[in-house]
């Protein structure tokens, strides 16, 4: 079998890894000839430059990288001569020795991932987490162990065929991608198919607070479990005065802000499904903290908190994390993800300070008074300014960084790095 692999990056050479390992005849597309360096050093056969459909001859599948939509020119090529096409996702995991469980939503999944990780480990159960939250899927057919956790993207979930997690979560679905799925529709159908082959006793878990989770399990065959950040829903888990109600046992929390709150509760149904312990649950579950660039306190300078939710690359998770404060000045802006961003300031916002390339895209969008500036520094600026004791100054810009940096975690740093200056200029 030859296999092509698009995508020269970390998921695309574990991919091409992987291919070779099981004795296919490889060959790798990405349109950078200096990403295919590696590949050509370790000798594969690659294409760089121009899709070209001749890439494609011989070839009996492909697997993609998250960084070639649907609507590409290689997987339409692909589709139309009738080849196979999986995500580096759905290969890897078809080549896990372990079982796997899988968590995708908009906003939330690498919490959970994580957080289910850690219960396991706790509970004395080997977990290894990969998938969209760093570690390649490919990268783990000879791993020791006992189960994996998966964090799926709708750009890996939109080609699978025979992925089947024995436990899955949804935390949410809220318009997302659409630069990449093209309509909010799409998208939501690319998360739905994380239970596709899942039945009987697999288990789905999805927050019954959010309306697009709701609409999406509809479908599934196999159980589901509700799960809430606010209240005990019927037949689920959730939150009841300063404790989670998990199977009727009560766990105290260290955080109770519903966003995690629901995190939480998911993660140790999920961990609770493949193994964990009261024991392991608990002890995480007492102990969590949020992660970097996640409504991380930064700084307090003269009465105003400081927060980095860099993380908050949609207006969905954005708008959340500005209804958890107050009183709000909001740092909305980069690069839109063709998303409406007129929801990212909910009531709690006294004042938006847009910034980046979709500033005056945002301050065209918002009802609230507004400052349009031109990136980062600038929004720092002006938020010390209008800032006042009580505040908080929130960094949730509900779009995407390539405007200005490499990564949400880039744009996170130099905000706490813009912040630091401006409390030590006092």
């Amino acid at each position: 079998m030859t296999v092509l692999v698009l995508g020269a990056a970390v998921s695309g050479v574990a991919a091409a890894r992987l291919a070779r390992r099981l004795g296919n005849e490889v060959v790798a597309y990405d349109r950078s000839d200096e990403a295919v360096t590696m590949l050509r050093e370790e000798g594969f056969p690659v294409h760089s430059g121009a899709w070209d459909d001749r890439s494609l001859e011989g070839v009996d599948r492909v697997v993609a990288s998250p960084g070639f939509p649907e609507t590409s020119a290689p997987i339409q090529s692909a589709l139309a001569a009738g080849i196979p096409v999986v995500s580096e996702l759905e290969f890897g995991a078809l080549h896990l020795p372990a079982p796997y469980v899988a968590v995708t939503g908009t906003n939330g999944k690498t919490t959970i991932t994580t957080v289910i990780t850690d219960m396991l480990n706790a509970s004395g159960v080997t977990a290894v987490a990969a998938g969209n939250i760093g570690t390649p899927v490919c990268d783990l057919s000879a791993s020791a162990a006992s189960v994996f956790v998966l964090e799926a993207s709708s750009f890996q979930l939109r080609f699978i065929d025979r992925f089947h997690p024995v436990a899955a979560g949804i935390v949410n679905i809220a318009a997302d991608h659409l630069d990449w799925h093209g309509t909010a529709e799409a998208y939501a159908r690319a998360k739905a198919r994380i239970f596709t082959n899942m039945s009987g006793e697999d288990l789905i878990v999805y927050n019954a607070d959010d309306d697009g989770a709701t609409a999406a399990i509809a479908t599934a065959t196999c159980a589901t479990m509700p799960v809430s950040g606010v209240r005990v829903p019927e037949g689920g888990a959730g939150p009841s005065g300063d404790a989670l109600v998990i199977g009727g046992r009560r766990h105290r929390v260290a955080s109770t802000d519903p966003t995690w709150m629901v995190d939480l509760v998911m993660s140790a149904v999920i961990a609770g499904a493949v193994g964990a312990t009261e024991e392991g649950i608990g002890s995480v579950l007492s102990t969590f903290h949020s992660g970097e660039h996640r409504r991380r306190v930064v700084a307090r300078i003269d009465g105003v908190a400081w927060i980095d939710d860099s993380k908050a690359t949609n207006p969905h998770a954005a708008r959340a994390a500005a209804s958890a404060y107050p009183s709000v000045i909001l740092l909305a802006g980069g690069r839109n993800k063709n998303l409406d961003l007129s929801t990212v300031a909910p009531d709690t916002v006294r004042h938006v300070v847009a910034f980046g390339e979709a500033g005056p895209e945002v301050a065209g969008a918002v009802d609230r008074p507004v400052t349009v500036v031109p990136d980062l520094a600038g929004a720092v600026e002006a938020a010390a300014r209008i800032a006042r004791p009580g505040d908080t100054v929130l960094l949730a810009p509900g779009c995407a960084s390539f405007d200005e940096f490499e990564s949400y975690a880039a744009r996170g740093d130099r905000f706490a790095n813009l912040v630091e200056q401006t409390g030590a200029a006092k």
